[in-house]
């Protein structure tokens, strides 16, 4: 920000502090015992150049994403390049890969349709559909509403039916020789998002090369988001108020065509729903807010509720044969409220008020299991008490490529009939998880295994062979996450892998050969121990194998019928590669390879890899180092870790990322490093990912402080005196309990949304990595006790420069935990920074990109000394204006969060 800043606190009265703007030239100190800070200019115009918006216009596609025909095993995918987007069909069996069409002659087809110029590299097409066996593809693009095009077009479907006319007659273009041909043309099922704009459908023959414009189009309807649909398709779900309602095929037909049709009939089936304890899904002020911004931006968006009241049903979990479903509801009566204030809103702020269970509090949700007969128009619910503030979870059935590709994915329980159930008991302090199985028909309950564990049990879903006979179950017993098969009376057979790595997902589940494809990390001698590999194994444990060798992270999509799978992999340091391979594990074809000619050219230089170890001396880390691209061995640096604690992830990047926010940070003058530490990753061992158990609030720390030590010794033109800390959630959690604890090493943070205070976040996270004790009572009753280190009891600490940050209607980490930091800074009569983004949620949303900057000029002050930041922010890259509310542009997720 190029200007001195002026930072507010609020705390009953508001409190106004201005920072000193001081010339380029004039030494500074903090307020640690150091020396003056020798005064460094930021190269700010270097930064400006790798901004991720910039970046973006150098690299583009960095993965293929395959889409799997239905007849056999081919797939399309497209890929774009500084040439363009490209769509390619791939055939694994004759290991050919041919472009779907040339984009030159469609877009010179296109321009001749719709008299709208294109060209091959800025074609507008995004997706494509196969029908009619695979031989004709079908896109839409949107034109000017008022364009004049060859042919006319009708839409049937939607609430209105829209011709779409012309002067010029109907008219097809043959491909091949670009004669014109009578034919037909189609339009759009609903209207556009853009209201100036309209949508036409096109149909392109593969065999014959023609391109048509259809008279009469019915563009398959577009689920909303209020409706669970049953595998047959004949059932749709959907709540109304509190309650559950439902519909037929019939009915659903009308609603999707006009949904306050007065001939569509609708039956009730609960009448006890009620406000925090509904079978309406609570969405979230966060949800619709982003949904706000991608209507605002043009974006597809299915409605969270339609114009007759139909709004999205807790989480309807269907029987594979649609004769039951099952749900899970949540009793959030006694739950505490909690608070946002639109402050933007006009004309007058508004209230936004949410149940939100903080740790330790007596009343948190409690969750009840209802299984629903739907012909019968009848509901069981499920007797499951056990433990004490329990959760529950159905075990679902994995989700096929298939069901992704018709946007088809309502939940559907593992067993094949309607008459068995399978799902998971947990205790509140997550010591304790039992498997269970229900008779739906009965409501008989039995255990089918149980998993026990001191600090706290981790799940994967549970997976069945032949119809239950035998389980697939994922554990940590052994320090390591593995496989073990059980029979199905819940008797353990073997196990199915072993040693020290961790599995992670089955891919595939081959059961008449008995093997499963899984991946895993930590396999492989030498290698990184976070890159992610494909596995086979057979079910007795025999014959491991790698099936997408290579020193990088791999990311599979692999088709259902398991024969072959694409793998995309990278490390941070290398493009990108995409290629296929079958079941066995051979390759069949390279795909793609990220361009990344025109980053370098650039002058994009590759983060550098590195290893050290923890405080411990013992136990290694694994980081990544971002330095400027005009570095200079013969200079002094400093250096800015950027941190995120964990326990579920590190904030260490894996694989190929240039527009990573790093990356412009470092061109400021800064050696940036991300590296991990005890306690921060699943990804290893359970001794590792729970070390911090207890200790959320420290244990981290002196990895960090140890990582940028071991660096400052090796690398001369590192500056150990000057260095700063940042993060965002979690790690602005653990950026100002860095500048606490260590107030003479770490001299300068920027805290961003920090969970400062974890006895006022959400009650699941805290309670889980922190623990909770269960008392239990003679009488059969349990109790609990929590306490939980904040980073307010050390604020006395703070030496150096803190900049607090958050957003005023965060509704994750909610800005008390930053409050109560700030007042406690305050009482310690400390100076420090705050900054509030008003209107903004936890990720900041369209305010991400001007937060960089502020962040920026923050370290270029208190570690550069270059205080030469004037008024106007001119390194902000353009965005979308802000509507009224705040909201606007297109809201990104955080670099994590604590939850």
């Amino acid at each position: 920000m190029k200007t001195s800043l002026v930072l507010v606190a609020i705390f009953g009265a508001a409190l106004l502090w201005v920072a000193d703007t001081r010339a380029a030239d004039t030494p500074i100190a903090s307020n640690a015992k150091t020396e003056p800070v020798k005064v460094q200019k930021a190269n700010y115009e270097l930064a400006t150049h790798w901004t991720g918006t910039k970046v973006g216009k150098l690299v583009f596609d960095t993965a293929v994403t395959p889409h799997w025909l239905e007849s056999g095993d081919r797939f399309w995918y497209s890929y774009e390049t500084s040439h363009g987007r490209h769509f390619y069909l791939v055939d694994p069996v004759k290991k050919t890969k041919i472009a779907v069409f040339d984009n030159a002659r469609m877009a010179a087809l296109l321009t001749a349709i719709t008299r709208t110029p294109y060209d091959s590299q800025h074609l507008p097409i995004r997706t494509i559909k196969f029908t009619k066996n695979d031989t004709v593809i079908e896109f839409e693009l949107q034109v000017d509403r008022d364009a004049d095009i060859v042919g006319t077009q009708k839409v049937i479907g939607g609430d209105t039916q829209t011709d779409q006319v012309s002067t010029g007659g109907n008219q097809d273009l043959d491909d091949a020789n670009d004669v014109p041909q009578q034919g037909r043309g189609r339009g759009n099922a609903a209207a556009p998002a853009n209201p100036r704009m309209k949508t036409l459908y096109f149909e392109y023959d593969l065999a014959s090369l023609k391109l048509t414009l259809p008279p009469e189009f019915t563009p398959e309807a577009r689920k909303p988001a209020w409706a669970s649909l049953s595998p047959d398709e004949k059932t749709i779900v959907f709540a109304k108020k509190n309650d559950l309602y439902m519909m037929d095929a019939a009915n659903y037909a009308l609603a999707i065509k006009k949904a306050d049709d007065p001939n569509i009939k609708e039956t009730q089936l609960t009448k006890d729903g009620e406000e925090n304890y509904s079978y309406a899904r609570r969405v979230s002020g966060t949800e619709q807010q982003q949904q706000q911004q991608r209507e605002e931006n043009g974006d597809a968006v299915t409605q969270q509720r339609d114009k007759t009241g139909r709004v999205p049903p807790v989480a309807i979990h269907w029987s594979k044969d649609s004769k039951r479903f099952a749900l899970v509801r949540r009793d959030e009566r006694k739950v505490g409220d909690l608070w946002v204030i639109h402050t933007l809103e006009n004309p007058r702020p508004t209230l936004e008020t949410y149940k939100y269970a903080m740790p330790g509090e007596t009343s948190v949700p409690q969750t009840h299991l209802e299984v629903f007969d739907p012909a019968a128009k009848a509901r069981k619910e499920i007797k499951v008490d056990r433990f004490k503030d329990q959760t529950l979870q159905i075990f679902d059935a994995p989700v096929t490529a298939r069901q992704r590709e018709r946007q088809r994915m309502d939940p559907q329980w593992l067993a094949d009939g309607s008459d068995k159930l399978y799902f998971g008991r947990t205790s509140r302090d997550l010591h304790k998880v039992d498997v269970c199985v229900v008779n739906t028909v009965t409501g008989d309950v039995k255990i089918a295994l149980e998993e026990r564990l001191n600090t706290y049990v981790d799940i994967k879903p549970l997976r069945l062979i032949a119809n239950g006979e035998e389980l697939l179950w994922w554990s940590e017993r052994d320090g390591w996450g593995h496989y073990y098969l059980y029979d199905g009376s819940g008797n353990l057979k073997n196990q199915v892998t072993s040693g020290e790595f961790v599995t992670e997902d089955i891919e595939g589940l081959d059961e008449k050969a008995r093997t499963i494809t899984f991946t895993a990390e930590g396999h492989e001698q030498g290698e990184n121990p976070y890159f992610t590999h494909l596995y086979s194994i057979k079910l007795d444990g025999s014959g491991l194998k790698l099936l997408d060798p290579g020193p990088a992270s791999h990311a599979v999509a692999m088709a259902d019928d398991g024969k072959y799978f694409v793998d995309n992999s990278s490390t941070v340091s290398s493009a990108p590669n995409s290629q296929l391979y079958d079941h066995a594990g051979t390759l069949g074809l390279d795909l793609e390879t990220t361009d990344i000619s025109a980053l370098m050219d650039s002058g994009f230089h590759m983060p550098e890899q590195f290893q050290v170890k923890a405080d411990d001396g013992l136990t290694d880390l694994y980081g990544v180092m971002y330095k400027p691209f005009d570095f200079d061995p013969n200079k002094k640096y400093p250096i800015i870790a950027f941190v995120y604690p964990g326990p579920q992830t590190e904030s260490v990047t894996q694989t190929f990322s240039p527009r990573n926010q790093n990356v412009a940070l470092a061109q400021l003058g800064f050696i940036v490093i991300e590296v991990g530490n005890r306690g921060g990753n699943p990804h290893r061992s359970k001794w590792y990912h729970n070390y911090g158990y207890g200790n959320l609030r420290d244990y981290g720390l002196a990895d960090k402080k140890a990582a940028i030590e071991q660096l400052a010794r090796r690398d001369a033109w590192i500056d150990i005196e000057r260095v700063g800390i940042t993060g965002h959630s979690g790690g602005g959690f653990m950026s100002a309990a860095a500048m606490l604890q260590y107030p003479d090493f770490f001299k300068v943070a920027v805290s961003e949304s920090g969970n400062h205070e974890n006895n006022v976040y959400n009650q699941w996270w805290s309670e889980k990595h922190n623990g909770i004790k269960e008392i239990d009572a003679a009488d059969g009753t349990a109790t609990f006790e929590y306490s939980i280190d904040k980073n307010s009891e050390l604020a006395k600490n703070l030496k150096g420069h803190l900049l607090l940050s958050t957003g005023d209607m965060d509704d994750n980490v909610h800005m008390a935990n930053t409050m109560r930091l700030a007042d406690a800074l305050i009482k310690a009569n400390k100076r420090f920074d705050q900054f509030i983004l008003p209107g903004q949620r936890h990720s900041y949303g369209v305010d991400q990109n001007y937060f960089f900057w502020v962040k920026a000029d923050y370290f270029c002050k208190w570690l550069l000394g270059d205080f030469d930041q004037r008024v106007d922010m001119t390194e902000v890259d353009p965005q979308p204006p802000r509507n009224a509310n705040g909201a606007g542009g297109r809201g990104g997720r955080g670099r994590g969060g604590a939850n």
